[in-house]
């Protein structure tokens, strides 16, 4: 918005002294609002021009009285020049602040953040999801419990924020609230993006990022052996909640997908893929990427197996899945009644598909990483690193092509 300055110098006639003297006001107009001050000076009316807005002559007492109105004039540009140089509105109530010499409102870290996270809220499901919003409001709770453990306030100015800020959050996250590395660095992270938004409005002039050094550490993902798998799919359950969740599990386990995303599935997202069969097409939720993938017969036999479930039928989904809690709570049981000592959890299906299902079946990288709607293949290829038993199935091939000399065999 373009801002209209204007700035008049007059007489108050009405407020003549006994000596004979008007004093001279200040009148500033910013879009059509005014501010009327006096500037001080006095002088006699036959020796004020209304038209020049200033005394008559070439004086010593002209040149003093204009000099003056000449200096009020220049502050007030200069007032103008610094609002703009911080990036603040030039309006009328902050103009007027700074010529009264009032401290200028301060950006402050907690309600840029919230400002932010209503954002983010606006825009779930166009480009943002669910657990993007959960994840920088947990940031924000544990932002707002640092400053009162580090400083006894709620709230804290932008510009006051560098790296010996940052140090501090990264060691409050993990010696108060015991969090990991990697947590840590997360939520360090997503403070980030707020800081790094008040760099490119120009509310901060150095990024105190820019030294942060603290790096995600590799996590090594558990997963299932073929083995184990069989022992889970071809246990027998009397009880018909563990023999759903196990089913599920299965499902996810040759599907590669998440809780959320198999929760999320109805009818409609079976179709005829490119080859004639059945294929799931579908969007994760955590990231809104694409995935495309073929049902095995072990997949379709646990659709047609709940096709009927008044669960399903009712919800309009294709499998009877209950709560995360609920579901994980169950993989224990099924794994103690399997002999399998792994903490079983939902997700260790995501993994087990990524790697004992198809990477160490051969499927091509690039293909996985398409299935399980990854955003990139680097997030894949996490996977392949922990397949020690591929290396050793690929190293036997070579090795038997070898004699214990060093010598090819022949082994056609």
């Amino acid at each position: 918005m373009e801002t209209n300055i204007s700035i008049l110098f007059y007489l108050r006639k009405d407020k003549t002294n006994k000596d004979g003297l008007a004093p001279i006001f200040r009148r500033i107009t910013i879009n059509g609002q005014r501010l009327d001050n006096s500037t001080g000076q006095w002088v006699d009316p036959a020796k004020w021009s209304q038209e020049g807005s200033k005394m008559k002559g070439t004086t010593a007492e002209a040149r003093l009285v204009n000099g003056h109105l000449d200096m009020i004039k220049a502050k007030i540009f200069d007032a103008e020049r610094q609002l703009y140089k911080k990036d603040i509105e030039v309006n009328f109530e902050n103009l007027k602040n700074k010529l009264l010499g009032r401290e200028e409102q301060k950006r402050t870290i907690v309600p840029i953040f919230k400002e932010h996270n209503r954002r983010v809220e606006k825009l779930i499901g166009q480009g943002f999801a669910p657990l993007t919003l959960k994840r920088y409001q947990t940031a924000l709770n544990h932002v707002e419990a640092f400053l009162q453990w580090k400083f006894k306030v709620t709230d804290y100015p932008i510009d006051k924020i560098n790296h010996a800020f940052i140090n501090d959050f990264d060691f409050y996250l993990r010696s108060e609230r015991e969090c990991n590395n990697n947590t840590s660095v997360k939520y360090v992270k997503n403070f980030g993006k707020i800081v790094r938004e008040c760099v490119a409005n120009g509310w901060l002039t150095v990024d105190p990022f820019l030294n942060y050094k603290q790096k995600m550490k590799e996590v090594v993902r558990e997963y299932l052996t073929e083995d184990e798998v069989e022992t889970i799919l071809n246990k027998q359950f009397s009880n018909e909640r563990l023999e759903a969740v196990r089913d599920i599990f299965i499902f996810s386990c040759f599907t590669g997908l998440a809780y959320i995303d198999v929760k999320n599935l109805t009818p409609e997202n079976l179709s005829l893929g490119i080859d004639g069969g059945k294929w799931i097409f579908t969007s994760r939720q955590k990231t809104e990427t694409a995935s495309r993938i073929p049902l095995l017969p072990i997949t379709e036999m646990i659709i047609e197996k709940y096709k009927s479930h008044p669960y399903c039928n009712n919800k309009g989904v294709l499998l009877p899945v209950t709560s995360n809690q609920k579901v994980n709570s169950y993989l224990k049981e099924i794994a103690d009644f399997c002999g399998i000592t792994k903490l079983l959890t939902f997700h260790i299906a995501r993994h087990t598909f990524a790697t004992t299902i198809t990477l160490t079946n051969g499927v091509p990288i690039e293909s996985v990483s398409k299935m399980l709607g990854h955003t990139s293949i680097k997030t894949t290829q996490h996977y392949a690193k922990i397949l020690d038993r591929k290396v050793s199935d690929d190293m036997q091939t070579l090795r038997q092509k070898y004699s214990a000399t060093g010598k090819k065999k022949d082994v056609g």
